[in-house]
């Protein structure tokens, strides 16, 4: 079983991006569940959404994870948050910053020797969207670094996903930072 979880504050669409991968995930015929944490449920408090995806029957609904990837998309979450909580030794870990990795290794020394990659998903979101919501780029660099489906089926299927709730201009942003983060991912 694969186990996803997302750090985030609340508004920035961890659990939109958390849903959108397992609609697309249970389109190709797998077993997904999504799920979300909250505190105190307000707008910008710290909060973490789930996915688990499987061939079988996903029976464990269970907060507790073992994650294979963390996905941080809110960058001072890194530092306030145990982004490493329950790791696996093979945990990848995918975290938004405007740092290089280098930099964010020497200001958090407890992701040395782990499987780190970076991507500036606020950037991205604010100069395709205009607006601070890094979830579609954070989808991308995780279809990159996770080979799960080929980007182009990805855009595709998650246009749809987006088609139920939102205007073509707005879906086309997404796709944009989608394919962005997805290039820009290290």
């Amino acid at each position: 079983m694969l186990e996803i979880r997302w750090h985030s504050r609340a508004g920035q669409g961890a659990v939109t991006g958390a849903k959108g991968l397992a609609d697309v995930i249970s389109g190709i015929g797998k077993q997904v569940q999504a799920f979300a944490f909250y505190g105190s449920a307000k707008r910008g408090a710290a909060m973490t959404a789930h996915n688990r995806i499987d061939d079988n029957v996903i029976l464990n609904h269970e907060k507790f994870m073992n994650p294979d990837y963390v996905l941080v998309i809110d960058p001072g979450l890194t530092f306030i948050t145990d982004i490493c909580e329950f790791e696996k030794e093979d945990t990848k870990y995918i975290i938004t910053t405007h740092f290089s990795k280098e930099e964010l290794l020497e200001k958090k020394p407890d992701l040395k020797g782990k499987q780190v990659f970076v991507v500036d998903c606020i950037k991205i979101s604010q100069e395709t969207l205009g607006k601070p919501i890094p979830n579609a780029p954070m989808l991308g660099a995780f279809i990159k670094i996770s080979g799960l489906l080929e980007l182009d089926f990805f855009l595709e299927s998650f246009k749809k996903v987006l088609g139920k709730k939102l205007p073509q201009t707005i879906i086309d942003k997404n796709m944009m930072a989608i394919k962005r983060a997805y290039d820009e991912v290290k």
